[in-house]
C-alpha cells in the first residue's frame, strides 16, 4: 500500500505557498493520455446563464467557460487582466474605472468579442435583477459605457473594491448575440470565451469541458479534457471515490471521511488541505410576522448556540468554530459575538426574551439543505435550542436548488447557509450577507451598517478599513441578522495519477480545472 501525500497549502501575504510535500514531484509520461479526468463534487450548477446564480457551484462552471475582464492568479489577491488589455481607476475619486479590451477575442462560437458585449453583460444582469443573481454585488454602479474597446464603469460612490467585483463570476461576459437583454437565456447552451468549451451538460450528473483553442488571456496554460461529476451528497461522493469513479474530488466529503483520512491515510491518494474562507452562518428571516423579526429573540438564540459541540459532533473537527462575520485571514477579524456572549447561556437567553415580553416557547421553523451532515448539524443545533424550553423548532430539509428559492422568498424563519468569498477581501463577507438588499433575502436592513461598508470601500490600501470592519462586526453581534457558526478547512482528494490538484484550492474562489494534468 502507497502512502498518502499530504499537501497543506497556505495563503500568506497574497502569495501561494505549499508545504510538507513529502519526496515527489511531477515527470512527464511516456504515454499521454488524452482522456478526461474526473472531477466529483457536490456544489450544484443552479444556471449556465451568470445573470442566474450567485452561488459556488455555478461559479465554478462560469470560472472555466466564461472570461471576465480580470482574473486572479493562483494564491494572489489582486486582479490581473484576462480579457481586458488593461484596467484602471480614472482620477483620485474612485468612481470611475475604465478597462481596454484585447483585440484578439472570440466567443466559442467563433464571434469577436466586443466592449458592446461587455456593457451587454453588465446591464442584462442588473437589468434581469433574479432572486438568486449576482446583483448585489454591485450596489454603486450606475452604468457602463462601450466606446471602441473601452469599457468604462461609472460607480455612484467611491469603491476600491470594485475591480476584485469585476474578476468574479458576475463579471462573465457573454455573447449578446445568444442571450435575450430581459430574461435568462433557457436550454443548455453556453457561449464564452474561457479556457474550456462546455461540450456537453446534463443537469445535476455531469459537464464535459474541453480546451477552448480560440482562448487568449491571463492562462498561459493549455489544459486537457475535464468531466465534472455532479453529486447531490456528500456521501454519494466519497462512495464515488472509494469506487474509483472519480479521479479528483472537490467539496464536499463527508466530516467522518475526511476524519478517518487525517488519521490513517489512504494508499495511492493526494490530500491538499488548505486554508479556507469558507463560512456557514445560521441566517434570521427579519421579514414582519416572523418570530425572527424581534431582536430579542434572535439576540436569545446567539446565547444558546454552542459552537464547538457542533463543531466537534457533526463536523468531527474538520471545520473550527466562529465568532464573527469574518473569518481568520482577513482584515478587520474580530470575536464580536464571543465578546457578547463568551459560552452558551440558557439564563441569558431567558432573560432577553422575559425583558422583551416574548411568549415562550418560540416556535419557528428551520429550513437547510439536504445532506446527511446538514441533517446532524441541524439536529445538534435544534437540540440545544429545545433544551432550554425556550425554543419548539420544526425542520424542514429542502434540495439546493428549491431551497435557494424557498429562503429567498422568506419561507424559513431560521436557514442555514455556507458562504464563500465571491473575491479575497473583507467585503466579501460585509455587503453580501449584511448590506441591505444583502444576497440572503432576509429582509435585514441597517443604515448604520450600510454606511460602514460605504466606509470599507473608500480606501485603496484595505488596511485602513480594519476599525470599519471591526465596527461592522460589533454591529452584526447586536442586531443579530445572522450567527456565525464555523470556518472551515478545504481539502482536494487526487489519485496519485492526477497532478495540479492543490491549484483548485487557493482563497480566491476560481476551479482551476486546466491545472490538472495526467502524471
Amino acid at each position: 500500500m502507497r502512502s498518502t501525500v499530504r499537501l497543506r497549502i497556505l495563503i500568506t501575504c497574497g502569495v501561494l505557498v505549499a508545504a510538507g510535500v513529502g519526496g515527489w514531484q511531477l515527470l512527464p509520461s511516456d504515454d499521454l493520455r488524452t482522456d478526461p479526468i474526473s472531477v466529483g463534487t457536490t456544489d450544484e450548477v443552479t444556471s449556465l446563464d451568470p445573470a442566474g446564480a450567485y452561488d459556488a457551484g455555478s461559479w465554478a462552471m462560469y470560472s472555466n467557460v466564461f472570461q471576465s475582464l480580470l482574473t486572479f492568479k493562483p494564491g494572489f489577491t489582486t486582479p490581473v487582466p484576462d480579457a481586458a488589455e488593461s484596467c484602471k481607476f480614472v482620477g483620485a475619486k474612485l468612481t470611475t474605472y475604465e478597462c481596454t479590451l484585447r483585440d484578439d477575442l472570440t466567443f466559442a462560437n467563433g464571434r469577436k468579442v466586443t466592449a458592446e458585449d461587455v456593457k451587454y453583460s453588465f446591464e442584462r444582469m442588473l437589468r434581469i435583477k433574479t432572486d438568486v443573481g449576482p446583483q448585489p454585488l454591485f450596489p454603486t454602479l450606475k452604468n457602463v459605457v462601450a466606446d471602441g474597446r473601452t469599457v468604462t464603469f461609472n460607480l455612484s460612490g467611491r469603491d476600491a473594491t470594485f475591480p476584485l467585483k469585476v474578476a468574479t463570476g458576475a463579471g462573465s461576459i457573454v455573447d449578446k448575440d445568444q442571450y435575450p437583454a430581459d430574461r435568462l437565456r433557457a436550454g443548455l447552451g453556453v457561449d464564452g470565451s474561457g479556457p474550456y468549451v462546455l461540450k456537453e451538460y446534463k443537469p445535476g450528473e455531469s459537464a464535459l469541458l474541453e480546451p477552448n483553442p480560440n482562448y487568449r488571456g491571463a492562462i498561459t496554460k493549455s489544459g486537457g479534457p475535464v468531466l465534472v461529476k455532479y453529486f447531490a451528497k456528500s456521501e454519494d461522493l466519497a462512495g464515488a471515490w472509494k469506487s474509483q469513479q472519480v479521479d479528483v474530488t472537490h467539496r464536499q466529503l463527508p466530516p467522518e471521511f475526511l476524519a478517518s483520512m487525517e488519521a490513517e491515510g489512504q494508499g495511492g491518494t493526494r490530500l491538499t488541505e488548505a486554508e479556507s474562507a469558507e463560512i456557514r452562518n445560521l441566517n434570521f428571516n427579519v421579514r414582519p410576522g416572523s418570530p425572527m423579526a424581534d431582536k430579542a429573540v434572535r439576540q436569545a438564540v446567539a446565547a444558546v448556540i454552542d459552537r464547538p459541540e457542533i463543531t466537534t459532533g457533526a463536523y468531527k473537527g474538520t471545520v473550527e468554530p466562529l465568532y464573527s462575520l469574518i473569518p481568520q485571514g482577513f482584515v478587520g477579524h474580530s470575536t464580536a459575538f464571543y465578546d457578547t456572549t463568551p459560552a452558551p447561556s440558557a439564563k441569558k437567553a431567558k432573560k432577553l426574551l422575559k425583558e422583551a415580553g416574548v411568549e415562550t416557547p418560540v416556535k419557528f421553523t428551520f429550513g437547510f439543505r439536504a445532506d446527511a451532515t446538514y441533517a446532524a448539524e441541524t439536529a445538534e443545533i435544534k437540540k440545544q435550542l429545545e433544551k432550554t424550553g425556550l425554543f419548539e423548532v420544526k425542520v424542514v430539509e429542502v434540495d439546493w436548488k428549491n431551497f435557494q428559492k424557498a429562503y429567498a422568498r422568506g419561507a424559513y424563519d431560521v436557514y442555514t447557509v455556507g458562504w464563500l468569498p465571491d473575491f479575497p477581501d473583507s467585503d466579501s463577507f460585509t455587503a453580501p450577507l449584511v448590506g441591505t438588499a444583502n444576497t440572503l433575502h432576509n429582509g435585514f436592513s441597517s443604515k448604520r451598517i450600510d454606511s460602514l461598508v460605504a466606509s470599507t470601500q473608500q480606501y485603496s490600501d484595505r488596511s485602513r478599513a480594519t476599525g470599519d470592519f471591526r465596527a461592522i462586526q460589533a454591529e452584526v453581534a447586536d442586531e443579530v441578522p445572522l450567527v456565525p457558526l464555523w470556518q472551515k478547512k478545504d481539502y482536494v482528494l487526487a489519485s496519485e495519477a492526477v497532478g495540479g490538484s492543490q491549484y483548485l484550492t487557493d482563497g480566491t474562489g476560481i476551479w482551476r480545472l486546466w491545472e490538472l494534468s495526467w502524471i
